[in-house]
């Protein structure tokens, strides 16, 4: 259960700002059609974070336990200064409504948007220190869906009032206390 609470929270707390959740948003307020927006970041994000897990399993059984110590701590010092940065996606890059039904384009934007992102490097790190498996994917996608489902169905109306840069530079800083434990123990 451990890991399943450690990976919701580690990926809400990323998500926080990030171009996925701007990408929520976007959709949200494009197609204002809540409930196939979700379902979509819901399957995106299980097969990204099913893939990202699979290969941090990889990694963790060809790494000693202290060597992946040190890489989970700088990975997550890592994180939490790319928190800082604030993400940008590009309205237009999205196809119109006509172009293909909302629930697949959800799904191949949140997929696409999520290759390299910190969300999925975190789901690495995660997958190859903790286990079982199973609890880190669930716990990454609750986190995910933590972090975008009240965007989206919030939509546009309240984007302006946001504190996102308050919320990015709390998320950096628990990200790097989190590193500092890690490295500490």
């Amino acid at each position: 259960m451990q890991s399943l609470l450690i990976s919701t929270t580690a990926v809400a707390i990323a998500e926080i700002g990030d171009k996925t959740q701007l990408l929520s948003l976007i959709l949200a307020a494009k197609y204002r059609r809540p409930l196939p927006i979700c379902l979509g970041i819901l399957i995106a994000t299980l097969l990204n974070h099913a893939l990202a897990a699979g290969l941090g399993a990889l990694l963790a059984a060809w790494l000693t336990p202290e060597i992946l110590k040190w890489i989970v701590a700088i990975s997550f010092l890592a994180i939490g200064l790319w928190t800082l940065i604030p993400d940008t996606i590009d309205d237009e890059a999205l196809p119109a409504k006509r172009d293909a039904g909302v629930l697949l384009v959800t799904i191949s934007a949140f997929f696409l948007a999520e290759m390299g992102d910190k969300t999925q490097v975190a789901t690495v790190v995660l997958a190859a220190q903790y286990s079982p498996l199973w609890q880190v994917i669930v716990g990454t996608t609750l986190g995910m869906l933590l972090a975008n489902v009240p965007v989206v169905w919030l939509g546009a109306r309240f984007a302006d009032r946001l504190p996102l840069r308050a919320a990015r530079i709390t998320a950096a800083l628990l990200f790097i206390a989190l590193a500092a434990w890690i490295a500490l123990r």
